[in-house]
């Protein structure tokens, strides 16, 4: 905690403190338990990890906002999709051999074909280890971050073809704990807009480049054969869950959007590249909701192009003052970085690109003036997006070291997600789980940040909900007032509920809100 306060006096010291001793973290002073839901979890809290998993397992669990979606497929896929391509293994490396088959077909010396993976139990076990955080413990020289990370270029190279299956299967999960919702990171082949990109010039003059990118034309052919592979995709998904047939599979309620997500630090010119063909997907297909960047936040790339990033994403905010972003800021933790880095992610996040949703955000304590950032957060209503296991096993921060209970403390919103559920070997109950055995937190609790990932989603139209705290989320819009967890609206509700997508998630989940609390 000393490093909250350094280069402050005594006395702003002790005022700060006495300011958040009112609003003190949520572990501390959980809410009661007034409903017979909330009694039930109760009971459950204290019989431990199962009973929570029991009833978490069916609660309403709202959206999951952070997910990338090649993270959130688990290995045992990408070995079985592997195998119908016909892709190569190299056992040495545990990881698909992407120039390992030979003009005739066969695997070079050395590779097996992934469709003899199966066949041979240990190899399996150990590529789905090296797939994922299964079985991992860290050693010198080899980190839970370097494990996550790695994972991604070990499973890789698989047809695109297989991305309906991938959204099947995270949405089936998902229906089967109760999720109504997701944004899902995806990235387009962005080759041909990034081409373009290196073959102009880089230049810092944003609006010329813009221009240049636009006059091309390969930014809208790029962007018409992202919406052709979307629906492609999207077709496929629907058909595995039968959603057009008299008996659809439970997955089909599971609302999918997505985020453009940008591969940052293979150039400036890319970076910028990316970042305007997702701005221009967003504003072309409504199922692109917003942009984020990804790839590891302290890796040389990224600490080195943070300020650029950030000037590109300012200025694609004044040309596209609708498109919605949210950004991996703050996944960092002392000692991965020299001290200095820590402080400002965030606040440049917020302050400069106009974030509205902060990923992971768990340096924010260490950031210059923590407390008025976290009164911005909340003031600006950005919400941010938490991952308990990830910020585990990546950045080894967990427990009283993790900043959840600040922002709860200080009101900035705040939801659980998964990030990489696939490579992490979890589930977003399991983190709900986790949440609340670590943090102690109320039912109430929880079921706020459940209302809270549907009212932060980027789905448009208004809210549900209206008051003079927008984030307490309890009173609704009075044409609804009265109507708050029916089956259907009806009357002026329903029409104002029907024009609004946002507001309908929101009245969905509600219903099944009431319907799961009617049990108890």
């Amino acid at each position: 905690m000393l490093r909250v306060f350094r280069d402050r006096p005594a006395a702003c010291v002790l005022g700060l403190l006495l300011i958040f001793a009112g609003n003190a973290p949520a572990q501390h002073t959980p809410a009661s338990h007034t409903s017979a839901a909330g009694r039930a979890f109760a009971e459950a809290q204290k019989k431990g990890p199962l009973a929570l998993h029991a009833f978490l397992w069916e609660m309403p669990k709202g959206g999951d906002l952070h997910v990338h979606l090649s993270g959130a497929v688990y290995a045992e896929t990408w070995l079985r999709d592997a195998a119908e391509d016909g892709l190569c293994v190299d056992p040495r490396k545990l990881a698909f051999d992407k120039n390992g088959k030979q003009a005739d077909g066969t695997c070079v010396l050395g590779d097996v074909p992934a469709t003899a993976v199966a066949k041979d139990q240990h190899l399996y076990d150990e590529m789905v280890d090296s797939f994922s955080m299964r079985t991992f413990v860290p050693v010198t020289g080899e980190s839970g971050h370097d494990q996550f990370f790695d994972t991604f270029d070990r499973f890789s190279g698989l047809d695109r073809r297989h991305k309906g299956e991938w959204l099947d299967e995270v949405a089936t999960r998902a229906a089967a704990q109760n999720e109504q919702y997701m944004e899902l990171m995806n990235t387009p082949d962005f080759k041909s807009a990034a081409g373009m990109a290196e073959e102009l010039g880089y230049e810092t003059d944003f609006a010329e480049y813009r221009r240049k990118m636009l006059a091309a034309g390969v930014m809208k052919a790029s962007v018409d054969a992202a919406r052709a592979e979307m629906d492609r995709d999207e077709a496929s998904r629907r058909a595995r869950e039968h959603c057009d047939s008299a008996t659809p599979a439970a997955a089909c309620k599971v609302e999918l959007r997505y985020i453009y997500q940008v591969l940052r630090g293979i150039s400036p010119a890319s970076d910028f590249a990316q970042i305007l063909f997702g701005f221009e997907l967003a504003s072309a297909d409504p199922r692109y909701v917003g942009v984020n960047l990804v790839r590891p936040e302290d890796a040389v790339y990224s600490l080195s192009n943070y300020a650029t990033d950030m000037a590109i994403l300012k200025a694609m905010h004044t040309f596209y003052p609708k498109v919605h972003l949210s950004l991996h800021a703050g996944e960092l933790a002392p000692g991965m970085v020299p001290p200095l880095e820590l402080t400002f992610h965030i606040r440049e996040a917020v302050e400069d690109a106009h974030a509205e949703r902060i990923g992971h955000g768990v340096d924010v304590m260490y950031e210059d003036h923590p407390y008025e950032l976290l009164k911005e957060m909340a003031a600006k209503h950005v919400m941010v997006e938490i991952n308990l296991t990830s910020n585990d096993v990546i950045l080894n921060v967990k427990g009283d070291e993790h900043p959840l209970p600040f922002y709860m403390a200080a009101h900035v919103p705040v939801a659980l997600s998964t990030d990489d559920e696939g490579v992490s070997r979890i589930d977003l109950t399991h983190e709900f789980v986790r949440a609340a055995i670590t943090y102690h937190l109320s039912y109430e609790q929880l079921k706020q940040f459940v209302r809270t990932s549907i009212e932060h989603s980027f789905l448009p139209g208004e809210s549900l909900w209206r008051g003079s705290d927008p984030e307490t989320l309890r009173e609704p819009v009075g044409a609804c007032r009265a109507q708050i967890g029916q089956e259907k609206p009806t009357g002026a509700c329903a029409e104002w509920v029907a024009g609004n997508e946002k507001a309908q998630q929101e009245w969905e989940l509600e219903r099944r809100f009431h319907t799961f609390e009617a049990r108890f």
